[in-house]
């Protein structure tokens, strides 16, 4: 019988633990007779009582394993750990807010054994109960990976899916300190199939994900994953070198012909200060970069695990 590992990061989810665990036990009586389930928390240094939670369930259900940080790491770590400790033939991503409805695993192990998928991923259509500003500007990112990548991140993309062995195994060959999941699975490549579905709001809870944590999030994924930005930087820097050329030949021509002395501090105090502007702007885009390289050059742990109750079986985290 196949094993399915569902990994649920979680930070402070102490009133959303509990509801998640009643919906996921109803999946997993309806796989039961096709595949077993391993219930995997990750508690990404949770300030509540998550951590309580999970040891509670664990110690009613033998399906349920816990991996506790030593502080807050963020998603992305926390997704890393658990394909790290994950032990079955199939993984799933989901979160444990319930927006990632577990009543799709069911369908979604079907195609992954039945079709010749590596991957069965989840994309929400609409937006439905989201502020109309996170909804916009979540479109654009989009919109810019992809014109700005080469690798495939598709609108509404979920980290919510379902891998095969051969898939997470290689996702873990990506040690690299500074994720972005959405484009990591895409780079990796492989048959993935979406599926679509409408959006459902949390459970239980607030979001942790506040406008400027998607926005440095996103930024993360730009730099990531395309050198476009730079190619930017560099257009700016020829494009206004030659507008300098140009209004100094204007200049000194309109002087030699007509006697015109140059005036008008007040416009040029502006024009410095826009060319200023766009010099730290490009600088800024070389520090992002620079940046990510010297974290990347620290070579630290993508996590730190304080307290499980399985043992690891994956792959190094550093």
């Amino acid at each position: 019988m196949d094993r399915i590992s569902v990994i649920v990061p979680c930070y402070n989810e102490q009133e959303a633990i509990p509801i998640f665990y009643e919906e996921i036990r109803k999946t997993a009586e309806e796989l039961k007779q096709k595949a077993e389930l391993q219930i995997l928390f990750v508690n990404d240094g949770s300030k509540d009582r998550s951590l309580d939670e999970m040891k509670k369930l664990a110690a009613q259900d033998t399906r349920v394993k816990y991996v506790s940080f030593s502080r807050n790491f963020g998603k992305e770590a926390a997704m890393y750990a658990g394909l790290s400790y994950a032990e079955g033939d199939y993984v799933a991503l989901m979160d444990v807010d319930l927006q990632d409805p577990p009543s799709l695993l069911p369908e979604m192990y079907r195609i992954i054994t039945e079709e010749p998928y590596d991957c069965v991923a989840t994309r929400r259509v609409n937006r439905k109960g989201e502020p109309p500003i996170r909804s916009f500007f979540a479109r654009r990112f989009y919109a810019m990976m992809h014109r700005l990548s080469k690798t495939e991140i598709v609108d509404g993309a979920r980290d919510y899916r379902l891998m095969t062995r051969q898939f997470v195994d290689e996702l873990l060959r990506l040690g690299e300190y500074n994720r972005f999941s959405k484009g990591l699975f895409g780079w990796v490549g492989f048959e993935t199939k979406w599926l679509e579905y409408e959006n459902v709001e949390r459970s239980a809870g607030e979001t942790k994900w506040s406008f400027w944590k998607l926005l440095i999030y996103s930024i993360d994924g730009i730099v990531g994953f395309s050198t476009a930005p730079l190619a930017i930087a560099a257009f700016l820097g020829v494009f206004f070198c030659l507008v300098a050329f140009l209004a100094l030949c204007f200049i000194i021509i309109r002087t030699l012909l007509f006697g015109d002395p140059v005036s008008g501090w007040p416009s040029m105090t502006c024009i410095i200060i826009f060319i200023g502007g766009i010099q730290l702007f490009c600088i800024g885009i070389l520090g992002e970069y620079l940046a990510k390289t010297y974290m990347e050059t620290k070579h630290r742990p993508i996590f730190i695990c304080k307290e499980t109750n399985l043992t690891k079986s994956g792959k190094e985290t550093a």
